[in-house]
């Protein structure tokens, strides 16, 4: 039941120590709260621990990146494509780092442009939306996102969802799981994966998956010992094709403490293998070739 040694990783949420506040900006703009808003080095500092600060002063951070990859045997990541690093990195280390771009839902008809930009300019595998982090909030079914969820869908690619209570000090209600059930009806191709525990609906997430066969549950922001046990019993039964391994490093996380506290993970030994590198495999398409030649950046 302990992880087994030598089975590839594909971490589904990593990303580079460029700095807090670029990493944060948008957040801490809409925080209320002094504490968060101006003692904190990030907005969710009172829920994490160890968070690797040391390599935010790292003068190449997709370097630093690469060699805690390397150090702990994460063969690749998923990086968005929104700053800098991550444009370098897809382009510079293809075989290590696959592309995810945000949605924009108050972008409107540019939004979507941009979305179809991004599968051309860097081959991004997947797309990832904040529901309680724009501004002003927008939920999981609102109708603003449809329009997103449609794209996704004809472009092939997968959109990761924070559901769940939000880390920062943020109104909630965007992102009650029992929202996502619209969302799937109405769009039954569309594979949607939650991001950031669900909590404290795991359970219904787990009975939505149940029902929508394109509903699936990563376990980004959670330090290891902590994954939901729902979870972790959905995984070991009829999940097994339904759960994917994500981190939160350097955001909240060092690797060290992930791959350290993964290994005492009770899943079963075949269940392994698709939760650390085949469900993300399928799902993201990394076995096809580049649907374009991505863009260099000039």
């Amino acid at each position: 039941m302990t992880m087994p040694r030598g089975i590839p990783i594909v971490d589904t949420m990593i990303g580079f120590p460029v700095g807090f506040d670029e990493e944060y900006g948008f957040i801490r703009r809409q925080l209320r709260d002094a504490e968060s808003r101006d003692e904190f080095d990030f907005p969710v500092e009172h829920l994490f621990k160890g968070v690797p600060k040391e390599l935010y002063e790292s003068p190449d951070p997709v370097a630093a990146t690469l060699a805690e990859m390397d150090r702990f045997g994460v063969d690749i990541g998923v990086v968005g494509v929104h700053d800098e690093a991550g444009r370098r990195a897809v382009h510079e280390h293809p075989t290590r780092f696959v592309g995810l771009a945000p949605v924009e839902p108050h972008a409107s008809v540019e939004g979507l442009r941009r979305m179809e930009r991004a599968v051309v300019d860097h081959d991004v595998r997947a797309f990832a939306a904040f529901p309680a982090g724009y501004e002003p909030q927008v939920a999981i079914d609102d109708r603003r996102m449809y329009p997103i969820y449609a794209k996704c869908v004809e472009l092939g690619r997968p959109i990761f969802v924070c559901a769940g209570v939000p880390g920062p000090r943020l109104p909630m209600w965007p992102q009650r799981v029992e929202l996502i059930d619209q969302v799937m009806y109405d769009f039954p191709e569309l594979v949607f994966v939650t991001r950031h525990g669900c909590e404290p609906w795991t359970e219904l997430a787990v009975k939505l998956m149940l029902k929508w066969p394109n509903l699936h549950y990563s376990t980004s922001a959670f330090a290891p010992k902590y994954y939901p046990r729902a979870v972790i019993d959905y995984a070991n039964t009829r999940g097994a094709e339904r759960v994917l391994y994500a981190g939160y490093f350097p955001m909240g996380l060092s690797l060290e403490r992930i791959m350290t506290e993964l290994a005492d993970v009770p899943l079963r030994d075949d269940v392994w293998p698709a939760f650390l590198h085949g469900n993300a495999r399928r799902i993201l398409a990394l076995d096809s070739p580049p649907a374009v030649t991505p863009a260099r950046d000039a």
